[in-house]
């Protein structure tokens, strides 16, 4: 179907081309006149653009529905298919190549948490310093809430430093009853095992090759290399610890998930405790 925009240049084109008048050339286009002459008299709103655009440059991995929820959560009441609109004429939208997944046998259905510190993920994430050293990042994330207790970047991360960096973040968000991790080192180490033992938390090991039965973390992780590790060149450790807690402290309290009714975690988490309180 050709638009009405496009009508109205090919009416421009025949009479140009042919020599005719407009009342022909709208007639052989099969345009009307009306339509021809028509001028917008719209006025493109230059402080929602200015807006659009600045979101795009603090968050330049957030698609349209991302800068949506934003605007929303300043206070900017504009409908979605408006700030669609305007950010596909800006030129903002982000080129993805999706590659193609086949499902090699029937996947099992995950069951999902229904209370905050019900289950954690766990997980690691590697990337490389400036100078070619590789380091290391922690990844702990709630389930139910989506709220990550905490991550930990190092050059090295062993077992007892895992368990250390757990008692840690119990401190401030408690223990959950179950964690998922995966068959790597650390998880499967007699030091993870006694220390899950003695604070009475159930290890689940994920099937072996199966990083879709730990989707939760793997899509934290995920927006952490997007938006973070790939955004950024790290000089040293310190300085790539200093941006990962940064972007650790957005995604918690600023970031609003579309899972989550638009919610950040905290708000989210925050929300079931007032619930659970009140029932």
């Amino acid at each position: 179907m050709v638009t009405p925009a496009i009508r109205r240049q090919v009416v421009g084109f025949v009479q140009k081309a042919l020599q005719l008048s407009e009342r022909r050339a709208c007639r052989m286009v099969g345009a009307s006149r009306a339509s021809h002459r028509y001028r917008s008299c719209r006025k493109e709103p230059t402080a929602l653009v200015a807006k659009i655009r600045e979101l795009a440059a603090e968050r330049p991995r957030f698609g349209y529905r991302g800068i949506y929820r934003l605007l929303r959560r300043r206070g900017l009441h504009v409908n979605h298919k408006r700030v669609y609109r305007l950010y596909r004429l800006e030129g903002l939208h982000i080129r993805t190549r999706r590659r193609r997944r086949y499902a090699a046998s029937p996947r099992m259905e995950i069951i999902k948490a229904t209370r905050p510190r019900q289950r954690w993920s766990m997980d690691f994430v590697s990337d490389h310093l400036i100078s070619g050293r590789r380091f290391r990042i922690l990844t702990v994330l709630d389930e139910f809430s989506r709220r990550s207790p905490g991550v930990l970047a190092d050059l090295s991360i062993r077992a007892p430093r895992v368990t250390r960096f757990l008692d840690e973040i119990a401190l401030t968000s408690g223990l959950p009853e179950m964690i998922v991790v995966d068959h790597g080192p650390e998880f499967i180490s007699n030091a993870l095992d006694q220390w899950a033992s003695e604070r009475g938390v159930r290890l689940h090991f994920i099937r072996p090759g199966k990083p879709v039965d730990n989707a939760y973390v793997e899509s934290f992780n995920g927006r952490l290399r997007d938006e973070c590790l790939n955004a950024n060149w790290f000089h040293s450790l310190a300085e790539a610890q200093k941006l990962i807690a940064s972007w650790w402290q957005d995604y918690n309290e600023e970031r609003p998930h579309s899972a989550l009714g638009g919610l950040t975690p905290i708000e989210y988490e925050r929300a079931q405790d007032r619930k659970r309180t009140a029932a």
